[in-house]
C-alpha cells in the first residue's frame, strides 16, 4: 500500500490560512493598516473600489522595506516582530504571526511599491495568487503603497459568500472606526469610489470620537481615569441619560489593540444597573494599559480575543473607576432633600438636659386585668373607673383559652370559603373538584376559570391547553400579535408605498458608517415613499414617510432599516413591509387583562398553531412554553 500522507503546497496552505485571517474586505484593511502602524507610519490613506472587491489600497509613510524584505514579507510565518517564543509575552506591535500578507497574496492580486527612508530607489513586486510574477526597481516615495486587487478571484466559493456592497462597506466602516480610535496619533483617511468619507487628523481621543460619531457626543461623555500597579485605565463613558436601545458605541482597547471582552463588558453594565432601563446600554470608550507579560494575545488569528492574568482585579478596578466618575459628574441618582418646610431637628448634645415635660403614671401596669389608664395628653389624670373605660380598652378575662380562639378562627375561614364558592356558582363559573385541606380535614371548593372547549384562560392573560407532551401556556397578547403579523405581512406583499409629507421634518444625525449606508440606499428608500434630504456632515432630514406606516416614529423606522440592511443585506422593500406589518399588528393585538370568550380562545389557539413559526414573536420573544408532564409529576412528588 502506497503512502497517503503528503505535504500541502504552500499556495494551498496559504489559502487555508486565509480562511481564518481574511474573512472579508474589512479583514484586509485591518491587517494592512496594523502593518503600517507597526512600521511607524504617522499618516495612512485607505482607497477602496466597490467596497474592497475590486481594489483595496493602503498608503503609508512608514519605514518602508528593502528589496529582500519586500520579497520575504509575503512568505508564510515571515515577520520582523518576534524572533523567539518568549517574545509573545512582550509584544508592543499589532502583528506578529507573519500570516496576513501571505494569506492576502494567496487569494488576491497584489502590487506593492515600497522604499526605505534612507534609500534613493525603491522596489515594486507583483504577486498573483501566491505566485511572484515580477520584482523590479521603482522610483517611489518613502513608505509603502500596497494594492490588493480582485479579492478572492481564485476562490469563487469565498467570493460568492461576500454580501452586498452596502453590507461590506458598513463592515469596513466599523473596522475603520476601531482602527481610528486606537491610533489617535495617526492621520488617517478613507476614500471610497473617489469620495472621501473620513479625513481625520491626529489629536486627543475625545476629538477623534466626535469626528467619528458626531459632535453631539461631546457633552454626552464623562472621562474615567485611574492608575494602579496592575492596570492603567483611561477613556470615556456615556451619561446614563444618553444610553441607547440600538447601536450602542462600545469599545475596549488594551495596549493600543482593539479587543472584545464579555467579562469586562458585564463590569461596565453592572455600574449602570440601576441608572438605565434594562433594554438600554451605555456608550463607552475604554483603554487599558497593562504589562504585556500579563496578557496573551495569541489566541485567535484575528487577535481580537485576549486573555488577562488579573481579570478579577481589573474588574474591580474598572467598576470602581466608572462608579467614581459617574458619582463625580452627578450621573448617578441623587437624593434631593427639600428643607424649606422640614422641622428643625436640634443637634444632639450628650451634656444637654431634656426640656420637654413627660408625664409618667408609675401606677400603670399594661398586663393587669384592671390596670389604670395612663394620663391623657393634657397631663390630667383620667377616670379609671371601669364604667368610664372605652370598650376597646377592655381586656379578656382569660387569654389562655387558645382552643376557643383557634375554633373561632377556623369557623370564620370556612365561612369565607363557602361564600367564595357560592358567589362563583352564582356567576356561572364552574367549580373544580374538592381539595382537601391538610390542616382542618375539611373540604374547600375553590373556583377556577375553566371552559368546556379544552383551553382555559388564566387571569385574563394566559391561555392554558394540553398537548401530547404537557401543558402549553400561551401569552394571549403575543399569540395574537404573531397571528396578525403573519396576516398583515401577506396582505402587504404586493402593496405600493405612497409618500406622505410630514408636518415637521425629523432631523437625524448619523455616524459615518450609517451615513455611508443611507447614501447608498437613499434612491431605493425614495421609491418606497421616504422623502429624505442630505444636509451634510452626516445629518439627514426626514421630510416624508410611506403612508402605510403608522405609529412608528420616523427616526426609529429609518434607523431600524439602516441596521437591518447593514446586518443582513435584505431588500429594502421586504424590510419595510415587515416594519409596517409589525406596526399594524401591535396596534390591533389584544392586550393582557382582556377576558376572552370560549370561541375567541379556541380560534386564537387554532390560528396560532397553524402558523409556520408560532413559537416566537417578530421581535424574538417567546409566545408559549410547554410544561412537561414528568416535570408536573416531580413537582407533585
Amino acid at each position: 500500500m502506497s503512502d497517503v500522507i503528503r505535504l500541502l503546497p504552500d499556495s494551498v496552505a496559504n489559502q487555508i490560512a486565509a480562511g481564518e485571517v481574511i474573512q472579508r474586505p474589512a479583514s484586509v484593511i485591518k491587517e494592512l493598516v496594523e502593518n503600517s502602524i507597526d512600521a511607524g507610519a504617522t499618516s495612512v490613506t485607505i482607497i477602496l473600489k466597490d467596497a474592497g472587491r475590486t481594489l483595496i489600497q493602503v498608503i503609508d509613510n512608514g519605514c518602508g522595506m528593502s528589496d529582500t524584505d519586500a520579497r520575504l514579507a509575503f512568505e508564510r510565518h515571515a515577520t520582523s516582530k518576534i524572533s523567539r517564543a518568549d517574545d509573545l509575552f512582550s509584544l508592543h506591535t499589532m502583528g506578529f504571526r507573519g500570516e496576513a500578507l501571505a494569506s492576502i497574496a494567496a487569494i488576491a492580486q497584489v502590487d506593492l511599491r515600497t522604499m526605505r527612508k534612507d534609500a534613493t530607489l525603491g522596489t515594486r513586486i507583483i504577486i498573483n495568487g501566491s505566485k511572484v510574477e515580477s520584482q523590479t526597481p521603482e522610483a517611489c516615495v518613502p513608505g509603502s503603497n500596497l494594492m490588493v486587487k480582485n479579492l478572492f478571484f481564485n476562490v469563487p466559493a469565498r467570493r460568492k459568500f461576500l454580501k452586498k456592497d452596502t453590507v461590506e462597506m458598513s463592515a469596513i466602516m466599523r473596522e475603520f472606526e476601531r482602527l481610528a480610535l486606537v491610533n489617535t496619533a495617526v492621520d488617517i483617511t478613507l476614500v471610497s469610489n473617489d469620495v472621501t468619507l473620513h479625513s481625520l487628523r491626529r489629536g486627543p481621543m475625545k476629538q477623534r470620537i466626535c469626528e467619528l460619531f458626531g459632535k453631539n457626543l461631546d457633552k454626552q461623555l464623562i472621562p474615567i481615569e485611574t492608575d494602579t500597579s496592575i492596570v492603567s485605565i483611561n477613556g470615556f463613558v456615556g451619561l446614563p441619560a444618553n444610553a441607547r436601545k440600538r447601536n450602542p458605541l462600545q469599545y475596549f482597547m488594551v495596549n493600543g489593540r482593539n479587543m472584545r471582552h464579555p467579562y469586562f463588558h458585564k463590569a461596565v453594565l453592572q455600574c449602570y444597573e440601576h441608572l438605565i432601563p434594562a433594554d438600554e446600554q451605555p456608550n463607552y470608550f475604554i483603554n487599558l494599559r497593562v504589562d504585556p507579560e500579563t496578557i496573551d494575545v495569541n489566541i485567535h488569528p484575528t487577535k481580537n480575543e485576549i486573555k488577562f492574568e488579573n481579570e478579577q482585579a481589573i474588574w474591580q478596578i474598572l467598576t470602581a473607576a466608572i462608579r467614581d466618575s459617574l458619582g463625580r459628574f452627578n450621573a448617578g441618582p441623587s437624593i434631593d432633600f427639600d428643607v424649606e418646610d422640614a422641622p428643625d431637628i436640634p443637634v444632639f448634645s450628650p451634656d444637654a438636659t431634656a426640656t420637654h415635660d413627660v408625664n409618667i403614671d408609675a401606677a400603670y401596669n399594661p398586663f393587669a386585668d384592671t390596670a389604670p389608664l395612663p394620663a391623657d395628653w393634657t397631663g390630667r389624670p383620667a377616670d379609671h373607673s371601669p364604667s368610664r373605660r372605652p370598650a376597646f380598652q377592655s381586656r379578656p378575662a382569660a387569654l389562655d383559652d387558645w382552643e376557643k380562639l383557634y375554633d373561632d378562627f377556623m369557623r370564620k375561614r370556612d365561612e369565607g370559603l363557602e361564600s367564595i364558592a357560592g358567589s362563583s356558582l352564582n356567576a356561572g363559573i364552574p367549580v373544580a373538584s374538592a381539595m382537601t385541606s391538610p390542616d382542618s380535614g375539611r373540604l374547600a371548593e375553590l373556583p377556577v376559570e375553566e371552559n368546556a372547549g379544552g383551553a382555559i384562560q388564566l387571569r385574563n392573560t394566559y391561555i392554558v391547553t394540553t398537548t401530547r407532551d404537557g401543558l402549553m401556556v400561551i401569552d394571549q397578547h403575543r399569540a395574537h400579535l404573531r397571528v396578525l403579523y403573519d396576516s398583515y405581512l401577506a396582505k402587504t406583499g404586493e402593496q405600493d408605498f405612497v409618500a406622505q409629507s410630514t408636518m415637521f421634518p425629523d432631523i437625524v444625525e448619523l455616524s459615518a458608517s450609517q451615513n455611508a449606508v443611507l447614501s447608498d440606499i437613499a434612491p431605493q428608500l425614495g421609491e418606497l415613499g421616504f422623502i429624505l434630504t442630505n444636509r451634510g456632515d452626516n445629518v439627514w432630514s426626514i421630510d416624508g414617510i410611506p403612508s402605510a406606516v403608522k405609529d412608528i416614529p420616523s427616526r426609529d423606522l429609518l434607523l431600524g432599516m439602516i441596521e437591518r440592511v447593514t446586518e443582513t443585506g435584505e431588500e429594502l422593500a421586504s424590510t419595510l413591509r415587515e416594519r409596517v406589518a409589525l406596526s399594524l399588528a401591535k396596534g390591533s393585538a389584544i392586550g393582557r387583562g382582556r377576558p376572552l370568550t370560549q370561541n375567541e380562545i379556541d380560534r386564537l389557539v387554532s390560528d396560532l398553531l397553524r402558523l409556520p413559526s408560532p413559537g416566537l414573536t417578530p421581535e424574538g420573544k417567546n409566545v408559549f412554553t410547554i410544561i412537561p408532564f414528568d416535570q408536573i409529576s416531580r413537582l407533585l412528588g
